[in-house]
Formats: C-alpha cells, sequence, structure tokens
C-alpha cells in the first residue's frame, strides 16, 4: 500500500476540466471563472513542486496534443467531440469517450491521483480512475440542487442532480468550496468525513490596491460622493435588484453594475426597476468588464456589494477584498466566510434591501473605518486565499486521499 504524501514528496496530478480549458480566452462566462481556478490552482502546485498535467477537450482545430505552459504545468487536449467550443448541454455525451482516452493515458503513465472540475468532469474521471484504481477528488465549483433551488428551474436538473449524487459518493474525496455545499452534499447522503473545504482563491498580484482606478473622474450624478461597484451575469439569482432598490436610501451615492449585454431581457427589468424605484440617474450599467480591467474598477469603488441569493465561490468579494475594497454582502454561501463581518466589511440578511442600504451608509460614514475595513480585506485576501495557500490546502486533502482504499464504480451505478 502506499503511503500517504507529506509535504517534501511532490506529488503528480492529473486535472481534469472537460471544457474548462486553462489556456481559455475570456467571454465564456461562467465556465471562465472555472477556466481560471483551474489555471490557477495548477500553476500554484506547479510552483510548489508537483508534476501537474490538465487534461481538457480539444476545442480548435490548432489546438497541439500537449503542451507546457509558461507556469509550469502541462494541458493535454483530449480529440474528442468537435474541435470548437460547444454548448455545456452537448458535452454529457461525450463523457464516455472522454473517459475511454484517460483511462488508456493514466494506464501507461499513472499519476498519484486525479482532480475533477465540474460534475461531467467527475463522470469521465470515475469511468477511468475505477477500474484503475487511481484516487479521485472532485470539486463541482456548483451544484445542481443549489442552481435548480434559486436560478434555474428545469427538468434537465433532476437528472444532472442525480448524478453529482453518484459522482459525489464514488470520488475518494470532495473538495467543496464553502460550508454551505457541505450541508447540501450531507443532506445528499455524503458524509461530512469525505469533505474538505478548499475554497476558491484569488491572484493577489493582478488585484492589488495600487494601480489605475478605471471609471474614476466625474460621477454619473451631481449629487452622488460615494461610488459602489457590482459584477456579474445579469441573471436575477445575481440579486442586482436588491442592490438598486436600497439605493433608496443612499442619496449621496452611484452604483455600477458591470456585466450587462445591450439586448438582455434582464438588463430591461433591471432598468426598469431603476425607475421605479426613482433611481435612474445613479444607476449605471457597463457591459462586461475584461478580467484584465476588473482591478481597476474595483480600485475605483468606495465599497464593492454583493447580493446574490446563493455564492458557492465568492470571486468578486475575493478580488474586492484583494484590491483594499470593503465588500457589504448577502449572508449567504462563501460570502459568510469570505468577509469577515464588521473587520473587512458587513454580512447583510439576502434579499433586504434597507438593511443592505443601513450597512452601506454606515460604512461610508465612517472613514476610518472604511480605511480600516480596506486594510484588513487586502490582508485578509493575502494571508487566507491566496493560489499558494489554496494550493496548500489542496494537497492536505489529496493527502488524505492517495492510501484511500477504491470505493464503488461509478459505472455500474450509473448503469443501474
Amino acid at each position: 500500500m502506499r503511503t500517504a504524501p507529506t509535504e517534501s514528496r511532490p506529488l503528480r496530478i492529473s486535472m481534469v476540466a472537460e471544457q474548462a480549458n486553462p489556456l481559455a480566452r475570456e467571454g465564456l462566462g461562467p465556465l471562465w471563472s472555472r477556466s481560471t481556478h483551474v489555471a490557477e490552482l495548477s500553476a500554484a502546485l506547479a510552483r510548489a513542486g508537483h508534476d501537474v498535467t490538465v487534461f481538457t477537450r480539444r476545442d480548435r482545430d490548432d489546438a497541439p496534443e500537449r503542451q507546457t505552459t509558461a507556469d509550469g504545468y502541462d494541458v493535454v487536449n483530449v480529440p474528442v467531440g468537435p474541435p470548437e467550443p460547444i454548448p455545456p448541454g452537448e458535452a454529457l455525451p461525450l463523457m464516455g469517450e472522454f473517459g475511454g482516452f484517460l483511462e488508456n493515458m493514466w494506464e501507461l503513465d499513472r499519476p498519484d491521483l486525479v482532480h475533477a472540475h465540474y460534475w461531467m468532469s467527475g463522470i469521465a474521471t470515475q469511468l477511468a480512475t475505477k477500474l484503475l484504481g487511481i484516487p479521485s477528488v472532485q470539486t463541482f465549483h456548483t451544484l445542481g440542487a443549489m442552481e435548480r433551488r434559486f436560478a434555474r428551474p428545469d427538468r434537465a436538473a433532476n437528472d444532472r442532480i442525480r448524478l453529482e449524487q453518484l459522482i459525489a459518493r464514488g470520488a475518494t474525496r470532495v473538495l467543496a468550496t464553502c460550508t454551505d455545499e457541505v450541508f447540501e452534499l450531507s443532506h445528499q447522503g455524503l458524509p461530512r468525513t469525505r469533505t474538505s473545504i478548499v475554497p476558491a482563491g484569488v491572484d493577489v498580484t493582478r488585484f492589488a490596491p495600487d494601480g489605475p482606478r478605471e471609471l474614476d473622474g466625474a460621477l454619473a450624478s451631481k449629487d452622488a460622493q460615494h461610488r459602489l461597484v457590482a459584477a456579474g451575469t445579469i441573471v436575477p439569482s445575481r440579486g442586482f435588484e436588491t442592490a438598486i432598490e436600497a439605493m433608496k436610501w443612499l442619496p449621496d451615492a452611484e452604483l455600477v453594475i458591470a456585466g450587462a449585454a445591450p439586448d438582455d431581457k434582464n438588463l430591461a427589468r433591471l432598468k426598469s426597476a431603476a425607475k421605479r424605484y426613482r433611481v435612474t440617474g445613479r444607476v449605471r450599467f457597463v457591459e462586461r468588464v475584461p478580467h484584465t480591467d476588473m482591478p481597476a474598477l474595483l480600485r475605483s469603488a468606495d465599497a464593492v456589494v454583493c447580493t446574490p441569493w446563493f455564492e458557492p465561490t465568492a470571486t468578486l468579494a475575493l478580488e474586492a477584498h484583494a484590491c483594499g475594497t470593503p465588500v457589504v454582502a448577502a449572508a449567504v454561501g462563501a460570502l459568510r466566510e469570505t468577509v469577515a463581518d464588521g473587520v473587512t466589511g458587513r454580512l447583510v440578511p439576502p434579499r433586504n434591501a434597507r438593511k443592505l442600504a443601513d450597512a452601506v451608509r454606515t460604512l461610508l460614514g465612517d472613514e476610518e473605518t472604511l480605511a480600516d475595513y480596506s486594510v484588513a480585506a487586502r490582508k485578509r485576501a493575502t494571508t487566507r486565499y491566496s493560489w499558494d495557500r489554496i494550493a496548500e490546502d489542496a494537497v492536505k486533502a489529496y493527502s488524505r486521499c492517495v492510501s484511500a482504499p477504491p470505493k464503488q464504480q461509478l459505472r455500474h451505478a450509473m448503469a443501474e
């Protein structure tokens, strides 16, 4: 039996990210966030001396079979499906073939363990690892059960939830991004002893207090003295309407919401809400800001507001903290753990515009507290959420898996 790894023994780690290509260009919506996560974690693990290879689906004709990145990890472009981006819903039928490719690769070149990202990657991973007896860990990034509850109630979600339950039970260990996810998985039957919390991280070099401030200069309204920033995909579950309503009680502030597409029907709904609450002149909608420009936008804010109905990763709050910008957030999901209430920002009840406005007004009215929160936010980001620290957390979880016995084969469970 292999012994559990120690910090001094490098691991051979295979990452499986079926569509979250770590070398992908921006503009992929939720896939971009997962791609960034895979890229940053892989780079941090490589810096720590581990041998990392990422397996992702080939999405363009000229993609090489294998390439070594400047960050020290390899990427294998798996030749499954058409060599072009495809909608996530069309990737599921390809996972059997994807798993077969992985099995052939790992039979000849065996990793110490495999880390799968998102549920479809988990299917392909376990089809290969169970036959070979290789330990696997699973990061879902977002769970179908929570999306069905808060965001997208549809019939297809039932199949996804059933498969996620099988994947969680078949994995050697599940790496949850927040405590809420641990509770959700426990409710679905996964023992808490088989989960570890490994949150999302942030690039604390790119996201830093010093640098340009995008949108600086004149505010949207002559009466505005403060700027609030919110960002994300313009969907109801992001809770932007709560932030817009809160502006009724914040007459000296402007709210900038980044992520709007001009033809988005949800944008029209939010504009209608701004008109209804009579704050149109102090709410600005801007298109999605490229990731390279996000630090400048976040630095331009006196505070960032995060008002989602559920939140598995709290990426925006992490990036704001790294820039030294306090956050006022709904007390949901990963935000409850990322934002230290009364230290780096404020937590308020979800979907409560009045409480949100009260917290923002109190914070903006106290320059000394605002400055203290700024310093504490930056420190929290660098000490707890840098990608190097997240990689350490991941390795601790990996160390509990390498010598663990295999679980029931997912292939048999799925066949039932």
